[in-house]
């Protein structure tokens, strides 16, 4: 071979294993984010932005694995993972008050009357104290928040007002402040695994059933259900966290860039959820579905002691200030 070509092609080689050697040293840490939501879901959308954002912030060293559909492992095994050290990130919400009783403040029926209301609470004061009660007990530290659709009650009748529920046999969660509140509201409440709610709609064992507009999409209820009562009764906010052992393996500069990641994240969040139930809206619609305005006032009022009954001792106080803001 020419003495040049071979000092050309020996060269070339070294250029490229330098390349590859850097690319390898560049990429320092690999965090792995697991959730339950599928590939369609704003969430996941939202955890690939945020993958996104923490490469770009730290040039390629902090590289994050999003694994959506419970790939990774389910809510409570990834928590328990990120408490051990064997799981760095999730997004996770009210299941925390296993350790940290103010998590329960994510989902607290009637307690939020609006979008607005929600964000004022989850990014004001106790918004930051339920995140320093999750680090302290749970030892995962949320880094932002995500909305969550509305709960929605749908109907074969309009539900204008809680005297229209009298009668109504309405398929809950076996949530006991759930059964409570719903029973205190007037209806006959149900708890039913969901899987057996279509069937039972259809063949009238219950009238009703009450979820966010996005599963009333996907579990077509639109096909055994004529009404969407906007009882907006359950507004609640989740959290994409990150395991405390492994934030503290950060150096203070990677902290600030994924801080900064999920901020973006979070304002890339909203603006998926807000075009997303939007849409879902027209989608019901278009299906035959009426959307009905209900009394909030009267539903809240009526079902502020059930409520109340139901929480713990620790967080009453904070729910009633919620009540009566």
């Amino acid at each position: 071979m020419n003495r040049t070509k071979l000092i050309l092609g020996a060269t070339a080689l070294a250029a490229a294993l330098a390349t590859l050697s850097g690319a390898a040293l560049a990429q320092e840490r690999t965090l792995k984010l697991g959730h339950l939501a599928n590939e369609d879901n704003v969430w996941h959308k939202a955890a690939l932005k945020f993958a996104e954002e923490v490469e770009a912030n730290t040039d390629g060293r902090i590289v994050v694995e999003v694994y959506p559909n419970e790939s990774l492992g389910k809510e409570m095994d990834l928590i328990n993972g990120m408490q051990l050290g064997t799981a760095d990130m999730t997004i996770t919400g009210e299941s925390l008050q296993n350790w940290a009783p103010m998590a329960a403040l994510l989902a607290v029926p009637y307690a939020y009357g609006s979008l607005e209301e929600m964000d004022a609470v989850a990014g004001g004061e106790i918004g930051d104290a339920i995140v320093d009660q999750i680090i302290e007990r749970a030892q995962v530290r949320p880094l932002a928040y995500f909305a969550r659709g509305p709960r929605n009650l749908t109907s074969n009748r309009p539900i204008k007002t809680p005297d229209d529920l009298d009668g109504l046999k309405l398929r809950v969660p076996n949530v006991p402040l759930f059964v409570d509140v719903w029973a205190a509201l007037g209806a006959q409440p149900t708890p039913m695994a969901f899987s057996e709610v279509f069937t039972s709609l259809q063949n009238g064992t219950i009238d009703a059933q009450e979820n966010p507009l996005a599963l009333i999409k996907s579990a077509n209820f639109n096909e055994v259900q004529d009404y969407v009562n906007l009882t907006e009764h359950v507004r609640s906010w989740i959290y994409l966290v990150i395991s405390e052992m492994t934030w503290n393996q950060l150096s203070p500069e990677d902290q600030e860039a994924v801080a900064a990641a999920a901020k973006a994240a979070q304002a890339y969040e909203r603006e998926l959820f807000l075009a997303d139930e939007d849409a879902l809206k027209k989608e019901l619609q278009d299906k035959g579905m009426e959307f009905v305005e209900v009394d909030s006032a009267a539903f809240a009022a009526k079902a502020k002691d059930a409520v109340l009954a139901n929480v713990s001792d620790e967080i009453k106080p904070t729910v009633e200030q919620l009540f009566n803001d």
